[in-house]
């Protein structure tokens, strides 16, 4: 088995350190239509009938449903703070060969 090196504790620790600041900074995620529309199919929700009538009806409109998602608060912090233990922890091992 392949162990984690030094580098690529460093890199996941930038990664949610980023990830964890753009969730701190964004209050609501809006998911463009073809998203909303995947996913109203994966979970058999009432909308995918309304895609369905819109093609039929007008093939060439695009439906104009969104979906909106609102992460909790918390999830920002928790990202930054594992990502900040990460990098610390990179920074603490020993230089690899």
């Amino acid at each position: 088995m392949m162990d984690v090196s030094r580098n690529q504790y460093f890199l996941m620790g930038t990664l949610l350190l980023l990830l964890g600041a753009q969730f701190l900074m964004t209050d609501t995620f809006v998911l463009n239509p073809h998203v909303t529309q995947f996913l109203a199919e994966q979970t058999d929700h009432p909308v995918t009938s309304v895609y369905g009538v819109t093609d039929a009806i007008a093939p060439a409109a695009e439906p104009t449903i969104t979906k909106k998602f609102k992460p909790p608060h918390y999830i920002g912090y928790l990202l930054t703070s594992l990502g900040a233990v990460l990098v610390l922890h990179s920074w603490g091992m020993k230089k690899g060969d």
